[in-house]
């Protein structure tokens, strides 16, 4: 798929209230598709932002930190 100049990524959309998360190729002109590691992509298309979505992108927690996270949460529950 790389030499065909597409990737796959997982896409969360919110359309109408109704979510949904799946595999989605994107070619290289996505956004997504340059995405690596730990990093995190929100793209806003709305009635304003429709012809040029509002792009924010940023770094993720990665797995360390969800890790410690979950644990945190778990211990938190025990605990209770």
């Amino acid at each position: 798929m790389e030499r065909e100049g597409k990737r796959w990524r997982f896409v969360a959309s919110l359309e109408n209230g109704h979510g949904k998360v799946a595999l989605q190729e994107v070619d290289s002109n996505h956004p997504f598709y340059n995405l690596a590691g730990t990093n995190n992509i929100i793209l806003l298309t709305t009635e304003r932002y429709n012809e040029y979505p509002m792009l924010i992108q940023g770094y993720g927690a990665g797995a360390s930190v969800t890790a410690a996270g979950v644990f945190a949460d778990i211990m938190s529950i025990a605990n209770i």
